[in-house]
C-alpha cells in the first residue's frame, strides 16, 4: 500500500488563515473528484471558517471524559473506517486528551498516512521543537505543545500562509481572531508588532531552509554539480597558517555585503587523510568562523584544488576566497599554486585571491613535505615521469660537455637523478632509472660511441659499479622516504586520536565527536549504531548518535563499517577508505564506544545519586517522624491506661459510673484503643529500626543460634495466642547463623501477623525444614474458607511494614524472605537462613510435633 501524502499549511501566528486555506484546498480537491472528509477542524468561533466547512463531509468526533469534563477529539478509527482519499486535520501539534490512542495528533496523522490516506493539516511556526526556545525569548510565552521538526520535514508539501503583521493586528481588532474581551490583552502582549514581525521572519527562514534541502536533494538525484546561484555561498579555504584570520574576516565582509548569503570555511587535509595544519591555529580559526555566523568544515583530498572545487560543487558555493601563495617564485615556476589551479578549474565559481602578510615569501624556502604527496601507484608514475624528463635533458647537457666530464662525471650526475627518483617513487622506479642511466652512459660516453658495445674493460667495471651503487642508493633512499611517510602517518594518526581523546576529556557529546570523525575522513555522514538486545529473525539497530546528510540507520546501509563490539558499530556513508584509513577509523570507533559507555555510566551514576539522595531524605523523614510520634503515642497509651483504670474503678463499690456498675462497652472500646495505640507504637519502632538498618546504624551480632530457643522465646512473647500456632518441626534442628534477638523479633512479628489474619478455627502453621547448608521456616495463615471475624475475603499485602522490616533484617543476617499467596487465599512467609558449619544438618523429617 502506498503511503499517503502530507501537506502542511504553515503560519507565523494564530489568525493568519491556515485553517481557511486548508478548507479551501479541501473544496478544490473535492471539485476535482477526490473523496474529502473533515477529520477535525477547529474554527475557534470564526464564522467565515465555519461557513467554509459547511458542505464538506465531517466525521463525528469522539467524546472522552477527563477529570469529569467531557472533551472531544478526532475519531481516528472512524476516519480509518471511512477511508477517504483526503482527510483534513487541523492543528498538527495538538496534544490529545488522555485516554486517546496516541499522545499527539501528529501520531494520529502518521497512522492515516500509513493507511494510504492523504492528509492536509495546519501548523504554527512556534510549535516547532527547534524554535521553541527562540519563540519563548521573543514572546515570553512557553509553548507546551511542540512538534518534532523531523515530522514537518517529512511533509511532501509545505505552504506558507503569510500575512503582514499590520493586517493581522487589524483582523484582531475587528474581532476576526479572538473574542472582544481578549483583544486588548493580545494586542499588548503576544500580538505586538515586533513579535509578529520576528515570528514571520522565523517562519520564512525555516521554510527557506526546507526549500534549500529540497533543492539539494533534487540536484543530487539528477546528478547536477554546477552551482545554481539561488543563494550566495562564500567559502574560505584555510590551511592552518597565519593568514587564516585575514581570509576569514575578508570573506565575512563579502558575506555581510550580500543579504541572505552564507559563510563556509573549509580545511583540506592533504594526501594522508589527516590534518597537517597547526591544530591550535585551526581551532582558533574555527571559533572565529563560528563567531561570525559561519560554519567550519573539513575534507580530505589528494589534490587540494580538486578537493576545494568538489566541496564547492556539493555545497552549491558561488564564491571562493583563497590566500595568496606563500611559495617562492622559483617554486611557482616549477608548479602552479593552489590559487592558480583553482582558478583554472573553477568554471562559473568566482575565486578571490587575497593578499596577506605571510605572502611576502617568509615560507618560500620551506621544501614540500613528501608526505603531502600521493602514495602508491600515483607516486610511481610521478617518479617515472620525472625520470623520463630528467634523463633526456641531462643527457643532452652532458653530451655537450663530454670532453670535460667524461664517463665518471656523467655517472655522478646520473646518480643524482636516481636518488631523486628513489625519493619520489621508491626502489622500483630507482632501479629502472639506474638501468636506463647505465644504457645512456654506455651509448653516449663509452667507446665505441653511439653503440651499446664497450671496448674497454674498465668502462664495463665502472658501469657495473655504478649500477650496483645506484641500486643500493635507490633502495636506501626509497626505504628512507617510505619510513618518513610512515612516521608522518603515525604521527598524524596519533594526533588525530589525541584530538579525539582531548575532546572526550572536555566532555563533548557523541554528535560532536562523530562530526570530528566525519570531517577527518571526508565522509558524507556517520552514525553510531547499537543492536537491540532482544533476539529476532532480523537484528534491530538503533541510532545512538549521527551526523551528516542521510546517516545510515543500519550497518548494511553504510559504505564503510567499523565494528566496536558485538553490539556497537560505526557506520559511514561517503568515499571508500584505504586500509590505513580503515584501521584508524576502527581506532576512532573504539574511542567512540568508550565515550558511549562513559556517557551511559555517567547517566547511571547520576540516577543512582538521585535515588540515594531520595533514600537518605526518606530515612531522615522516617527518623524524624518516629522521634516526633514516640512521645505523643506514649502519652496516649498512658492516658488510655489511666482511663481504663478509672472505668474499672466504677464497678461494685466504686464511684465511676452513674449506675454504680462498670460500663462494659466503654471498657471494650478502651481495650481496643489501647491495643491500637500499642500497635502504632510498635510500627513507629519498626520504622525507626528500618531507618537505622538502611543507614547502617543497627548493630548485628551474628553467631550460631538454636532455633528451638528462638521459637520458644517468640511464642512466649506472643502470650496465650502463641500456644495456638501449629508447629511442624524435625526431631533435631541445626543451629542457624543469625542475631538471636533480631531473629526472635522477626519470628514474633511474622507469627503475630499470621495470627491476626487467621480465623479462630484455623490457626496458622509453622513448618521448619533442613536443607544442605541452610534451614527454611514457613509460616502460613490458617486455611480460610471463610474470612476471619466475619469480614470480606481480602488478599494479604506482601509489602507491609512488618514484612518489609522482617525481610531487611533477614537479608542483613545473610538469609532471604519470600511471600506467596495460594489459590485458597493462604498467605505464607518463607525464611531461609544459613546453618552453622559446626553442626551438620540432618536429613529432613516431616514427622512434626505441635503445640
Amino acid at each position: 500500500m502506498a503511503r499517503g501524502r502530507l501537506r502542511i499549511y504553515l503560519g507565523a501566528a494564530p489568525g493568519v488563515g491556515k485553517t481557511y486555506a486548508m478548507l479551501q484546498e479541501g473544496r478544490r480537491l473535492r471539485s476535482l473528484g477526490a473523496e474529502v472528509v473533515i477529520g477535525l477542524v477547529e474554527p475557534h468561533g470564526r464564522r467565515p471558517t465555519a461557513a467554509l466547512a459547511d458542505g464538506l463531509e465531517t466525521v463525528d468526533r469522539r467524546t472522552l471524559v477527563h477529570r469529569g469534563v467531557p472533551l472531544t477529539e478526532m475519531d481516528l478509527d472512524a476516519v480509518l473506517a471511512r477511508r477517504p482519499q483526503v482527510a483534513l486535520v487541523d492543528e498538527l501539534a495538538h496534544t490529545n486528551v488522555p485516554g486517546s490512542r496516541h499522545t499527539k495528533r501528529w501520531q494520529d496523522v502518521e497512522e492515516l498516512l500509513a493507511a494510504g490516506i492523504d492528509v492536509v493539516t495546519t501548523l504554527n511556526v512556534q510549535h516547532l521543537e527547534s524554535l521553541n526556545d527562540v519563540v519563548r525569548q521573543i514572546t515570553g510565552v512557553t509553548q507546551r505543545e511542540t512538534l518534532p521538526d523531523e515530522v514537518a520535514r517529512r511533509a511532501d508539501q509545505i505552504e506558507l500562509v503569510d500575512l503582514l503583521p499590520e493586517t493581522l493586528r487589524r483582523r484582531l481588532v475587528h474581532g476576526d481572531i479572538y473574542p472582544a474581551d481578549r483583544v486588548e490583552a493580545a494586542l499588548t502582549h503576544y500580538f505586538r508588532l515586533g513579535n509578529l514581525t520576528a515570528l514571520r521572519e522565523l517562519a520564512l527562514l525555516w521554510l527557506a531552509d526546507r526549500v534549500e534541502e529540497g533543492l539539494q536533494r533534487y540536484r543530487a538525484e539528477h546528478g547536477i554539480t554546477a552551482p545554481w546561484e539561488t543563494r550566495e555561498r562564500i567559502m574560505v579555504g584555510l590551511t592552518g597558517g597565519p593568514e587564516g584570520e585575514t581570509l576569514i574576516r575578508r570573506a565575512a565582509r563579502i558575506t555581510a555585503r550580500t543579504p541572505g548569503s552564507e559563510l563556509l570555511a573549509l580545511h583540506v587535509v592533504p594526501g594522508d587523510g589527516l590534518t597537517h595544519g597547526d591544530p591550535t591555529a585551526l581551532s582558533a580559526q574555527r571559533g572565529l568562523v563560528e563567531s561570525l555566523g559561519g560554519s567550519y568544515h573539513q575534507t580530505t583530498g589528494e589534490d587540494i584544488p580538486q578537493a576545494l572545487l568538489r566541496f564547492a560543487e556539493a555545497e552549491n558555493v558561488t564564491q571562493i576566497v583563497l590566500g595568496a601563495s606563500r611559495r617562492g617564485r622559483l617554486s611557482l615556476l616549477l608548479r602552479a599554486g593552489v590559487g592558480q589551479r583553482t582558478i583554472r578549474d573553477s568554471g562559473p565559481i568566482d575565486v578571490h585571491i587575497v593578499t596577506h602578510e605571510a605572502a611576502a615569501g617568509t615560507f618560500a624556502s620551506r621544501p614540500p613535505r613528501p608526505a603531502a604527496r600521493g602514495s602508491g601507484p600515483a607516486r610511481s608514475w610521478s617518479a617515472f615521469a620525472a625520470a623520463a624528463l630528467l634523463l633526456p635533458a641531462l643527457t643532452l647537457v652532458l653530451t655537450a660537455a663530454r670532453g670535460s666530464l667524461g664517463l665518471p662525471g656523467a655517472l655522478v650526475l646520473y646518480m643524482l637523478v636516481v636518488v631523486l627518483t628513489a625519493l619520489v617513487g621508491g626502489r622500483g622506479p630507482a632501479l629502472l632509472t639506474a638501468v636506463a642511466a647505465s644504457l645512456l652512459a654506455d651509448y653516449y660516453f663509452t667507446l665505441p660511441l653511439h653503440s651499446i658495445d664497450v671496448a674497454r674493460t674498465v668502462d664495463i667495471v665502472v658501469l657495473i659499479v655504478f649500477l650496483a651503487a645506484a641500486w643500493l642508493v635507490g633502495t636506501a633512499a626509497g626505504a628512507a622516504a617510505r619510513h618518513t611517510r610512515q612516521a608522518v602517518r603515525a604521527t598524524s594518526e596519533a594526533r588525530a586520536l589525541s584530538r579525539m581523546a582531548v575532546a572526550m576529556m572536555r566532555g563533548q557529546d557523541l554528535p560532536a565527536l562523530l562530526e570530528q570523525v566525519r570531517e577527518n575522513f571526508s565522509l558524507a555522514s556517520v552514525s553510531l549504531l547499537e543492536r537491540a538486545p532482544e533476539p529476532g529473525p532480523e537484528p534491530r539497530w538503533y541510532v545512538v548518535a549521527s551526523t551528516g546528510d542521510r546517516p545510515p540507520e543500519r550497518p548494511w546501509d553504510a559504505d564503510v563499517e567499523a565494528p566496536v563490539d558485538d553490539r556497537l558499530t560505526l557506520a559511514a556513508r561517503g568515499r571508500g577508505l584505504s586500509g590505513d584509513d580503515l584501521r584508524l577509523l576502527t581506532a576512532c570507533a573504539a574511542q567512540l564506544g568508550i565515550a558511549h559507555a562513559h556517557g551511559r555510566l555517567t547517566r547511571h551514576v547520576a540516577e543512582t545519586d538521585t535515588l540515594a539522595a531520595a533514600e537518605r531524605t526518606r530515612a531522615a523523614l522516617l527518623l524524624a517522624a518516629g522521634h516526633d510520634l514516640r512521645a505523643p503515642l506514649g502519652a496516649a497509651e498512658a492516658a488510655l491506661g489511666r482511663l481504663s483504670d478509672l472505668v474499672r474503678a466504677g464497678g461494685p463499690g466504686g464511684q465511676g459510673g452513674p449506675g454504680g456498675g462498670p460500663d462494659g462497652e466503654a471498657a471494650h472500646l478502651l481495650s481496643s484503643a489501647s491495643a491500637s495505640v500499642r500497635r502504632a507504637g510498635a510500627l513507629v519502632t519498626d520504622l525507626d529500626d528500618l531507618s537505622r538498618l538502611h543507614a547502617g546504624a543497627l548493630d548485628l551480632y551474628l553467631r550460631p543460634v538454636d532455633l528451638d530457643e528462638a521459637l520458644t522465646a517468640a511464642l512466649d512473647d506472643l502470650g496465650p495466642g502463641g500456644h495456638g500456632i501449629v508447629l511442624r518441626l524435625p526431631p533435631q534442628l541445626p543451629d542457624v547463623i543469625a542475631d538471636a534477638a533480631l531473629l526472635t523479633r522477626v519470628l514474633t512479628t511474622l507469627a503475630a501477623d499470621a495470627l491476626r489474619h487467621s480465623p479462630p478455627d484455623a490457626p496458622p502453621t509453622l513448618i521448619a525444614e533442613t536443607q544442605p547448608d541452610r534451614l527454611t521456616v514457613r509460616i502460613a495463615d490458617g486455611a480460610i474458607g471463610a474470612p476471619a471475624n466475619g469480614g470480606a475475603v481480602t488478599d494479604r499485602p506482601g509489602d507491609s511494614l512488618p514484612l518489609r522490616l522482617s525481610r531487611d533484617l533477614i537479608e542483613a543476617m545473610g538469609g532471604a524472605l519470600d511471600t506467596t499467596t495460594t489459590t485458597g487465599h493462604v498467605f505464607a512467609v518463607t525464611l531461609t537462613l544459613p546453618t552453622s558449619a559446626g553442626r551438620p544438618a540432618p536429613a529432613p523429617d516431616h514427622q512434626g510435633r505441635g503445640i
